[in-house]
């Protein structure tokens, strides 16, 4: 069992909350909570205010997190 905590909380908790990442993406705290995973369209907008990795955020589009050091 992972005790990684899932992308969406992780994301609302370094936003500060679902309601302040709504307001710095200037749509409604509903639209985000109805989020499954971050939508395509917004998981650059989502990182640059977060901090937490595309690949993290979804990676069925950006795949795995690089390992550090290693190059392809």
């Amino acid at each position: 069992m992972s005790t990684e905590p899932l992308p969406l909380t992780l994301v609302f908790k370094q936003a500060g909350s679902a309601s302040e990442l709504a307001r710095r993406l200037k749509i409604t705290p509903s639209a985000v909570l109805q989020w499954d995973k971050v939508p395509p369209t917004r998981v650059l907008e989502v990182e640059r205010i977060t901090g937490v990795s595309r690949h993290l955020l979804r990676p069925d589009i950006f795949g795995a997190r690089p390992i550090e050091g290693v190059s392809a």
